[in-house]
């Protein structure tokens, strides 16, 4: 059930009871190895199944119930096992499992009677791929694990050690997934594989690692594909002459490219946030200016037409007025450089910056914002405090009162309503006694 694509594997996808796997095609020759696997494990639910296993065999495996592997091997495998079959609560975790070709593997207690060595670590739905290394030199097998939590692809934590451990030779390596009842995408995206020596012991050479007999038919498998393929491009231009370049090359975005979009989106937004802050700040700093201008003009003009008049305003309430707009007007300034330089900082970025990076941009914009809603009550406290007595806003006055009635017009209203009731009552008389004279 494995789907390759350009960038990765799908050994299985988020449906119930699939199996995968993928296997080398030689066997490895190395004596020591050390093994790098990058891969990713995500799920809708807080809980997934079954999980991914690491191989090194004898033989190539089989499809079966070990992690999407046949069982009985002979080697070791190295099990990323996401759902507790025990109940003990101790998955997600990761199992060291040898077996010399004989023995069952215990899925009901999740191995655990088994395990040569284990470490519980949660490597489901991580913000950055899990990375394994596997190191096999002097009969000592060692396991670290980067988690996920960072993109420092070199912070590994130990993991499981495992010595004194007799593996074949000669193997192959292999990766196997697979889902039960609950189900994760068990997706591979690197698996890099090196020799180790010993110290002064020679390196085999290339020639002598792969027979040339086993080169040539990879040789012509490799030519073979490549004429199927170079046939098939040419039918798709004959059938579609309208399309130029290759087909389907950029119709689906990789994981690197998506993730480079995002930062980049992200980027531009707090890019245009930020030029938005510089016009208003240019605003407001134009406008304290005019005022401090404003201020000044007026006191000069009050100080010329009454030269005589005492307690008007003061030579230190003007020094105390004039020294708060200059201290507004430099706190002003200083936001605006800093805007400034942020600016300049973003938009000269050419790398995609880390989340760490983001996340400062982010703090140093709400301090911003912050130091704008203080200058912004300050100006405000000052207009109100220096505005003249005569321009400051007052309430509205209230509507005058409707006069009353004068008691001439009250007795008349009530006579006039007494009359009519009167007649009323009259009128409703005579129209019950002509009712009466007719039965």
């Amino acid at each position: 059930d494995a789907i390759p694509s350009a960038d990765q594997i799908r050994i299985t996808t988020s449906l119930k009871s699939q199996r995968g796997s993928v296997w080398t095609k030689t066997k490895s020759i190395f004596e020591y190895w050390e093994v790098e696997v990058t891969f990713r494990v995500t799920g809708r639910g807080r809980i997934g199944a079954d999980g991914l296993a690491i191989w090194f065999t004898e033989e190539q495996g089989l499809e079966g119930p070990v992690f999407g592997a046949a069982d009985k091997w002979n080697g070791v495998g190295i099990f990323f096992d996401s759902f507790d079959n025990d109940g003990k609560k101790n998955n997600p975790g990761v199992i060291v499992v040898g077996n010399n070709g004989k023995l069952l593997y215990d899925h009901q207690n999740d191995g655990s009677t088994q395990a040569l060595a284990s470490c519980q670590r949660d490597f489901r739905n991580k913000p950055y791929p899990v990375r394994v290394k596997i190191t096999y030199y002097q009969k000592t097998l060692t396991v670290l694990i980067n988690n996920g939590f960072t993109p420092d692809k070199e912070d590994y934590e130990f993991c499981a050690k495992v010595e004194d451990m007799v593996l074949p030779p000669q193997g192959y390596f292999g990766i196997s997934a697979a889902t039960g009842g609950l189900a994760d995408d068990h997706d591979v995206l690197s698996f890099l594989t090196f020799q180790l020596t010993e110290p002064g012991k020679e390196v085999p050479t290339p020639d002598a690692e792969i027979p040339q007999k086993d080169k040539e038919k990879y040789q012509e498998e490799f030519e073979h594909f490549q004429q199927e393929l170079d046939k098939k491009k040419e039918e798709f231009q004959k059938e579609h002459p309208d399309v130029q370049g290759q087909p389907g090359d950029d119709l689906f975005e990789t994981v690197s490219d998506r993730e480079l979009r995002q930062i980049f989106e992200g980027q531009n937004r707090i890019h245009l946030e930020i030029k938005q802050l510089n016009r208003q700040l240019d605003m407001i700093l134009d406008e304290q200016r005019r005022y401090v201008s404003a201020v000044t003009d007026e006191i000069a003009k009050r100080g010329a037409g009454f030269p005589g008049q005492q307690g008007q305003v003061s030579q230190q309430e003007i020094e105390t007025v004039v020294k708060t707009q200059e201290e507004v007007i430099r706190q002003v300034n200083e936001i605006r450089n800093s805007v400034t330089d942020t600016l300049r900082l973003i938009s000269g970025s050419q790398h995609p910056s880390s989340a760490a990076g983001v996340y400062e941009t982010t703090q140093h914009f709400n301090d911003i914002k912050e130091h704008l809603h203080v200058v912004k009550r300050d100006i405000e406290h000052l207009v109100q405090r220096n505005m003249p007595s005569s321009e400051k806003s007052k309430c509205p006055d209230l509507p005058p009162f409707p006069s009353c009635l004068s008691t001439m017009h009250f007795f008349i209203f009530v006579a006039v309503q007494t009359v009519l009731f009167i007649g009323y009552i009259m009128y409703r008389n005579q129209q019950e006694a002509a009712a009466k004279k007719f039965f």
